[in-house]
């Protein structure tokens, strides 16, 4: 539990350091733009979270310099392959230059470092027909930069309100710490933790108020890290299904998955192109509107911090089944099923679902009670 301390302290104080000078780094950290299709603050926010998760994740790789931890060479490596993914996203957050595909070609650059100095390569996937193709190094190559990618372009997707990303990689990394620990793995779980540790730091200062965001930096650097412990758990332990992980990471992967099509075959458009129709954004216009009450301005911190559980809650029904049924393949494969039914379900109604049903008899109540007071008055 020491990383976990070391991490959450070191980025608690960085991110509150770049709270306080944000007075001379705001013109360029800050996010200015509040009418965007994908933006739900009411005030210019600093978006370089992600430089406190990292120095977060730097103090606990110092002090396992310090204490000879036998750990200490495999995390620095860590830190070092995630370097072109994080810094990649935090150029963009600075200059707002740098392109989707750049970001996701640099995170694919990362996966490839991680490949051949931490041996983080996908070469099975308890699939017949594809596990042999994987055990051709040239493949497992392409697949676990096309994969990690991938994930971490997920993470970034759902990073869209207070504390969503955030507490949704929490619950991810506390899986793989759990399963890691039942493996007695101390790479796994204690990366686990000082990545738990880390997100809780810039936690604080993010939900509810908002008052910093992620970044695409910090949610690439997490999704980054995500997409390695899955890759890591699977390479190193024969006996965790490579199901296990995707289960665990299925919320982010699917929306992915599910808005490129969407966006590519449903709606005519490049994948590439924000647009205001993600589950969380759904969730966003056709619940927490009516429960806050309120379409005010000065109210969207509130319904942008009420989106969040909404999703939290969701992501819980693939991470609780993952852990309990880690060791069983045809379970976790069960699970997905069960999760990308229930996803599209809850799409399906939220997309068809115009007001609730209480405010439709009260709608209709009060016109009744006017269409009365008239024909009293007449």
């Amino acid at each position: 539990m020491q990383v976990l301390f070391i991490s959450f302290l070191i980025s608690l104080l960085a991110t509150l350091a770049i709270l306080r000078t944000r007075r001379w780094h705001g013109s360029l950290s800050a996010d200015h733009d509040l009418g965007g299709v994908q933006k739900f603050h009411a005030r210019a926010v600093p978006r370089i979270g992600g430089v406190g998760v990292f120095l977060g994740l730097v103090a606990v790789a110092t002090w396992y310099s310090l204490k000879g931890i036998v750990e200490e060479r495999a995390f620095w490596l860590l830190i070092l392959v995630s370097l072109p993914a994080f810094l990649g996203g935090l150029v963009e957050d600075l200059t707002k230059t740098v392109s989707p595909l750049a970001r996701l070609v640099l995170t694919m650059v990362a996966a490839v470092a991680g490949f051949w100095l931490l041996d983080a390569g996908i070469n099975r996937l308890d699939v017949p027909l594809l596990d042999p193709m994987v055990q051709f190094w040239p493949v497992a190559l392409l697949f676990t930069a096309v994969a990690v990618a991938g994930v971490a372009n997920a993470v970034n997707i759902i990073d869209g309100y207070n504390g969503l990303a955030a507490m949704v990689a929490i619950m991810i990394f506390a899986a793989f710490g759990y399963v890691g620990w039942m493996l007695q793995d101390p790479l796994i779980w204690r990366t686990a933790f000082a990545m738990i540790g880390a997100i809780l730091g810039f936690f604080v200062w993010n939900y509810p108020r908002g008052n910093i965001f992620l970044g695409d930096g910090g949610a690439y650097l997490i999704g980054f890290m995500v997409g390695e412990l899955a890759v890591l758990l699977v390479a190193r332990h024969e006996q965790v299904s490579p199901w296990f992980p995707l289960l665990v990471v299925i919320y982010p992967v699917f929306e992915t998955l599910f808005s490129i099509w969407r966006k590519k075959f449903v709606r005519g458009m490049s994948p590439g192109m924000p647009d205001g129709v993600h589950l969380h954004m759904l969730v966003y216009k056709r619940l927490v509107r009516w429960a806050v009450g309120s379409s005010d301005v000065r109210h969207r911190t509130t319904r942008n911090a009420l989106t969040s559980p909404y999703l939290w809650l969701l992501c819980s029904t693939s991470v609780v089944p993952a852990v309990l049924f880690w060791k069983n393949p045809v379970a976790l494969q069960c699970f997905i099923v069960v999760f990308m039914a229930l996803y599209l379900l809850l799409y399906r109604q939220l997309v068809r679902f115009r007001s609730p049903g209480w405010m439709v008899i009260r709608r209709q109540q009060e016109r009744k009670k006017r269409q009365q007071s008239k024909g009293g008055y007449g």
